[in-house]
């Protein structure tokens, strides 16, 4: 097998859609939903006096004045209504989100400060602030259309579909209260944080293209030509792999993306080097690449495993003392590992439409990958036979379903594991049970 094998995509499969700087920046922020929600709800607010108008226009010019004053008692007591659930939602609002924020501290701390994101990127948390705030709004818009003239010929409008819209926002505003807290709770419990962390990571390994049926990677030439990264220092979360693509063909050249995915960049570092001719302009590739102040799952094949050795390695630490948590990580580790123990990894090929090859990039390689799912909680488990035994286990699942020639790092890391356990059992029995594989640790 060569030092890296590269994969390519079968011509009809389309490529991963870039990451929109917008669009992540809008669901890592809490402004735009409720922005959004109270324009929304002042539209349909203007749209609703307009009808309650029109009703009673109607009435007066039918004379139906008996209505009109039926209507007016209905608003009064719909007033009460209205009235008591603006002076409660705000303070409802406010308690709410104080305990989520509470909560959200809590699981970080005893998780690992990367999951937060799925607290800040959660939908039904921003459809509940959202839909909370666009209430209140609409009960403050409502009361200012009580006509104080309780004289059906006289009046100009009854908010009568208004105090309905209000009591549907109330009844929805529960319903998503209840769908947040259920939520909510799914989010604090370890194991639900953890299979969301697994999903996410065999959603990206799905967007990974096919492998090359020879498992060989293309020619390139000769480096011609370095593109250095003229951004702002930050962590690189996408590449536009079209657009690079397209660049590449429009100018007879092939790319290779220099870092990868998650890593850090500074102002002048190396972002591709360019084979076969000369660097297209700077400014057709100054949307290729994206970069921003964390990582994301967006073509991040590593970022899982970090986060779940992140959640182990909490739950290991003195403070927490939690080994079952890093057994259910270490169970998410396997699986993910196993997944990916047949693709071919190191660097993926993309192609043109006429299936020249066009960019080349880099992704972790199979060590790599098994080194950041077991190095640091073996160094940080090694005392506790629960955390051993699984991962005895786990590193013989691997082996057996690992083709032969990546079981080299499988080995190496059970035969870490043991010489690590002999130092610091006590006893001979002691070792043998904590070298003895479980898949439930002890159960």
């Amino acid at each position: 097998m060569s030092d890296w094998s590269v994969t390519q995509s079968p011509l009809p499969r389309r490529r991963p859609r870039a990451l929109s700087p917008l669009r992540e920046h809008l669901r890592d922020t809490f402004w735009f939903a409720p922005t959004a929600a109270m324009v929304g709800v002042f539209v349909v607010w203007l749209v609703a006096q307009e009808l309650d108008a029109a009703l009673v226009r109607s009435l007066q010019d039918d004379g139906d004045y008996e209505t009109v004053a039926e209507l007016l008692r209905f608003a009064d007591d719909a007033k009460t209504v209205v009235s008591a659930v603006g002076s409660a939602m705000m303070t409802f609002i406010g308690v709410v989100f104080s305990i989520s924020l509470v909560a959200v501290q809590m699981a970080s701390g005893q998780f690992t400060p990367r999951v937060v994101r799925l607290f800040v990127r959660s939908r039904i948390t921003k459809a509940t602030f959202a839909v909370f705030l666009a209430t209140f709004v609409l009960t403050l818009l409502v009361l200012t259309s009580y006509d104080s003239t309780p004289d059906p010929r006289a009046t100009t409008s009854v908010p009568l579909v208004q105090s309905v819209l209000t009591l549907v926002m109330v009844a929805l505003s529960l319903l998503l209260f209840v769908m947040y807290v259920n939520a909510t709770l799914r989010l604090m419990r370890v194991s639900h944080v953890i299979a969301r962390i697994a999903a996410e990571s065999f959603r990206v390994a799905a967007l990974m293209p096919a492998p090359v049926e020879d498992g060989r990677g293309p020619a390139l030439g000769p480096v011609t030509a370095w593109v250095d990264h003229g951004g702002q220092a930050g962590v690189l979360r996408d590449v536009h792999i079209a657009r690079l693509v397209r660049v590449a063909r429009k100018h007879g050249v092939v790319l290779r993306l220099v870092p990868r995915i998650g890593d850090f960049l500074v102002p002048g570092t190396p972002v591709l080097t360019v084979h076969g001719g000369q660097a297209p302009p700077r400014r057709v590739l100054r949307y290729a690449l994206s970069v921003g102040v964390e990582r994301t799952f967006h073509q991040d094949l590593a970022f899982g495993l970090r986060q779940l050795s992140d959640i182990a390695l909490r739950a290991l630490s003195s403070a927490v003392n939690d080994p079952t948590t890093a057994v259910q990580a270490l169970d998410r580790i396997v699986q993910i590992l196993a997944s990916l123990s047949r693709r071919p990894l190191d660097a993926v090929a993309h192609r043109d439409r006429r299936g020249a090859v066009r960019l080349v990039q880099p992704v972790p390689g199979w060590a790599e990958l098994v080194d950041l799912g077991f190095t640091e909680v073996r160094s940080c488990g090694v005392g506790n036979a629960q955390v051993t035994r699984r991962m005895l286990a786990g590193l013989d699942d691997l082996l057996r379903l690992a083709p032969p020639e990546r079981r080299e790092p499988l080995r190496r890391h059970r035969e870490l594991l043991r010489q690590a356990v002999e130092r610091v059992a006590p006893t001979p029995a002691d070792r043998a049970f904590a070298l003895l594989p479980d898949r439930q640790g002890i159960g």
